[in-house]
């Protein structure tokens, strides 16, 4: 399947989460590659590669319905896609952005946790729903819940998680002012 210029795009967005704008997770996104073996992966259920190909296929449509700026509709094909394939941990990302959208922060955190577990806190799905996560906790006034999560989502590669992760450190927010404290007092001149 060939991706156009607009859906590179909309897959930019997705991979800089320092942009303003809300993006959706890449539908070209694997969780951990592993053999598959009648319909099991390392002791988990596994989809088909049909049914995880439909499940992309829906969240492309769900992706151009969220530009469109059309929620609802997005989140119908979400829906589906998680239907067609419930262990595919990316439709759960995907369906998490659309759900805080939405204003269901409940809904979206259970299927953070739902792709977590899926990923096995591992890959790029994994990543992007450790920084979803994070960013939910930080919102709700849990800083150290969102350290925690971008610790994990730095590990795994985000440079944006790795920059709040440091931000949020509390160690490094004492240190921080124990040094102001001290360059004030020296410019004013005490000791």
């Amino acid at each position: 399947m060939a991706v156009s210029t607009r859906d590179d795009r909309v897959l930019d967005l997705i991979f800089d989460p320092n942009r303003q704008e809300i993006g959706f997770q890449d539908e070209n996104t694997e969780e951990i590659p592993c053999p598959v073996s009648n319909g099991e992966q390392n002791g988990r259920p596994q989809d088909s590669d049909d049914a995880v190909a439909e499940s992309k296929r829906l969240e492309l449509a769900g992706i151009e319905c969220a530009e469109k700026g059309d929620i609802t509709a997005a989140m119908d094909q979400f829906d589906r896609a998680v239907v067609a394939a419930p262990h595919y941990a990316s439709a759960y990302n995907n369906r998490a952005q659309g759900r805080r959208m939405q204003g269901d922060t409940e809904g979206a955190m259970a299927d953070l946790n739902k792709a977590i577990d899926l990923t096995r806190s591992r890959g790029k799905v994994a990543e992007q729903a450790y920084v979803q996560r994070a960013m939910i906790r930080r919102l709700q006034g849990d800083d150290d819940g969102a350290w925690q999560d971008f610790r994990v989502a730095a590990a795994l590669g985000s440079a944006f998680a790795k920059a709040e992760a440091v931000r949020l450190n509390p160690y490094a927010a004492m240190c921080n002012q124990m040094l102001r404290d001290v360059i004030g007092k020296l410019q004013r001149g005490e000791e």
